[in-house]
């Protein structure tokens, strides 16, 4: 799209909305590689890291993804009870979080790891999943699901 947003016709803008997100609101996600390519349509080329929720049906349907925290170069502050919120609200049944490091690598953190510890078990207090938690570094992702980072009940 090469007008900016207040000169782009509605027509220009839904093609361009489309193109850079495959899933919307009503697709299912069936592996990480959806996920990623989708968070890399919302995050592609944030300088800042910027964290956000997929809220998912039973099935896996896409309900609403939603951009919650946004930090500095190296970190965001996340806070699980805001996520928690957003899923009830949303009717969600599963959740797939997601952020970007800006620095390109991938390796999740310890901050990462215990974040995603802490959302897994407070969800699941709720009978709500989280699927996966994926990062975003430019063309690469990581995928904690993929890499056997998720268990039931909140274990990291």
């Amino acid at each position: 799209m090469d007008a900016t947003l207040t000169e782009a016709s509605d027509e220009a803008f839904l093609e361009e909305y489309s193109r850079r997100f495959e899933i919307v609101s009503g697709d299912a996600f069936n592996n990480a590689q959806q996920v990623a390519r989708h968070l890399q349509g919302l995050l592609g080329g944030a300088r800042r890291e910027t964290f956000v929720a997929l809220y998912l049906t039973q099935k896996n349907v896409l309900i609403d993804s939603e951009i919650l925290f946004t930090g500095t170069v190296n970190q965001a502050a996340v806070y699980p009870r805001e996520i928690v919120r957003s899923a009830l609200l949303k009717d969600a049944s599963n959740v797939i979080c997601g952020h970007n490091h800006p620095s390109g690598n991938i390796k999740p953190s310890n901050d990462d790891i215990e974040i995603t510890r802490k959302l897994n078990k407070a969800l699941d207090l709720l009978d709500i999943t989280l699927l996966d938690h994926v990062i975003i570094g430019g063309d690469k992702w990581f995928s904690f699901a993929d890499h056997n980072l998720l268990q039931k009940g909140g274990q990291p």
